[in-house]
């Protein structure tokens, strides 16, 4: 029994994380807060893709974002689109839940959000959007 749990603690501490779906973001070039986003997504290992885009509010809109609830950057993945500095553990929620939406938004630019602070504190508040229109899918 000894013999098979160190195993199976070697194994899992020997085995590289699991990369999470592939996402694109599109974001201003000049915007130093998407670059530590896209960092700290793939400290959470996300396998991120950018592309740099001044108009990526125009995508946004395009992409079914509300205008009133537009984050600092633009990006898709497994079929979401997501906008603003969404925290790594609600996109994973958002892909094992699969709901009926189109995605979901984190307005704004929050000072305790990842890529603006180097550690979360307090909540915030995250919409879903889609046909059904807006609504609160994280308040954490």
């Amino acid at each position: 029994m000894r013999n098979k749990l160190s195993l199976a603690v070697y194994l899992a501490l020997a085995t590289p994380a699991l990369a999470e779906k592939p996402m694109t973001v599109w974001r201003d070039p000049d915007c130093g807060c998407c670059d530590a986003y896209v960092d700290y997504l793939r400290s959470e290992n996300f396998e991120v893709h950018v592309i740099d885009d001044r108009d990526f509010v125009n995508r946004s809109v395009a992409a079914g974002v509300p205008e009133r609830g537009m984050g600092c950057h633009l990006a898709e993945i497994d079929g979401y689109t997501l906008s603003g500095l969404i925290p790594a553990d609600i996109i994973r929620r958002l892909l094992h839940e699969r709901p009926a939406v189109t995605g979901i938004t984190l307005p704004g630019m929050p000072a305790n959000a990842p890529g603006m602070a180097s550690k979360k504190t307090g909540s915030l508040r995250i919409f879903s959007f889609g046909p059904d229109g807006p609504a609160v899918y994280s308040d954490e």
